[in-house]
């Protein structure tokens, strides 16, 4: 599987604390053997987003992100619940 960081995610992703960012490479790792792997927690979005998924870094963070073929998945935003605004 192919991730594309976008834009947005790379700035977001930058602010975070260090030991968030860490957790998301972890997190990442799980994502790419298996995207809907329990612990992510990965579910559809709802709504304006219906056409994004989420998956939990941790109780407070996410990762928005949409499929955008078999093999390729674009990471669009990273953060605490204000993502979803």
């Amino acid at each position: 599987m192919r991730i594309e960081y976008l834009p947005r995610f790379a700035r977001q992703y930058k602010k975070l604390p260090r030991e968030i960012q860490e957790l998301a490479e972890k997190r990442e790792i799980l994502f790419r053997k298996n995207p809907f792997d329990s612990r992510l927690k990965t579910h559809r979005l709802r709504g304006r987003l219906v056409r994004y998924h989420a998956f939990w870094i941790n109780f407070s963070y996410r990762v928005i992100f949409e499929f955008a073929d078999n093999d390729t998945v674009w990471f669009h935003q990273i953060g605490d619940h204000d993502i979803y605004d």
